[in-house]
């Protein structure tokens, strides 16, 4: 592999990142919307869940009444 000098990495650099396709701040504000309501619906998953798990152990231990 050959070796460059920092001033040709610095240039092929900022060559790659103009290549870069940014999203629209639409885009962003859609994506990042739909990552808060998947981690609802994950929360919301795990805490039924983890009810339903207690409740089973609780019947099986006889835990809890």
């Amino acid at each position: 592999m050959a070796k460059t000098n920092p001033f040709e990495f610095l240039q092929q650099v900022r060559n790659e990142a103009a290549k870069v396709t940014w999203p629209t701040r639409k885009e962003t504000m859609v994506t990042t919307a739909m990552v808060f309501v998947m981690v609802i619906i994950a929360a919301l998953f795990f805490l039924a869940a983890d009810q339903i798990i207690r409740f089973g152990v609780g019947l099986i231990l006889g835990v809890g009444r």
